[in-house]
């Protein structure tokens, strides 16, 4: 569920772009896994949300460490099963390189079952510490910031918050036709005038690191850009 769902669509040139900020609200499921068995049949109904929560909503939780997984249910494997295989295996799965969040379902389901095939004692293996499926609100505001020109962008991403960032790059890849950013979409409105920044804005990796380490690159990225412009 969503309280607003419009992003920065694709539109004419005379149209600003919005800044807007974010918070994500965890919500219990009620559902839980007690084993891996457990788990694979729980994943295989859980609302998709809550995939989207495991793999993308601790970007946005404050942490005093790096974390070792950069999805629950891999740091769950390796900590609740105590199975570093399969919490490897689940690790290196980029959820930003899936259609969809079904299609990631499917492959997280192809992990466990075959892992299971591999080490079946797994399935009836006690873990130490039970799965919750958590799912989660996106509860979004208007920062009144408004950018009129795509040379702003360089400008005004370095000064944005981390949760800003998270719904313009992050979150907007559900939301898009095109399933890309909100910088990107907004960007196409100019044509080609400036294709190298949305080049250069696609080489960036959402996923493999802290949201304040994806501003910073953002920042470097359009200053380059428009400095090559020059």
């Amino acid at each position: 569920m969503r309280t607003e769902t419009e992003g920065a669509a694709t539109a004419p040139q005379t149209e600003v772009f919005r800044v807007k900020d974010c918070a994500l609200v965890a919500l219990a499921t009620g559902r839980k896994a007690r084993s891996l068995q457990e788990f694979r049949e729980v994943l295989r109904s859980i609302e998709a949300g809550s995939i989207y929560h495991h793999f993308w909503g601790g970007l946005l939780q404050p942490r005093f460490e790096e974390r070792e997984f950069n999805n629950d249910f891999a740091s769950w494997v390796r900590h609740g099963i105590h199975d570093a295989v399969l919490a490897e295996r689940l690790a290196a799965l980029h959820p930003a390189r899936f259609v969809d969040l079904e299609e990631l379902r499917t492959e997280i389901l192809d992990l466990v079952d075959d892992r299971i095939d591999e080490a079946d004692h797994l399935l009836w293996t006690r873990p130490t510490e039970q799965f919750e499926f958590i799912c989660s609100q996106i509860v979004v505001f208007d920062t009144e910031i408004r950018l009129r020109h795509p040379r702003e962008l360089a400008e005004h991403v370095s000064r944005m918050s981390t949760s800003s960032i998270f719904y313009h790059f992050i979150d907007a890849r559900r939301r898009t036709p095109d399933h890309q950013d909100d910088f990107s979409d907004w960007l196409q409105a100019w044509g080609d005038e400036h294709r190298a920044l949305l080049e250069a804005l696609a080489g960036v990796d959402p996923y493999f690191g802290s949201l304040a380490e994806l501003r910073s690159e953002l920042a470097t990225v359009c200053e380059a850009v428009h400095e090559g412009e020059d």
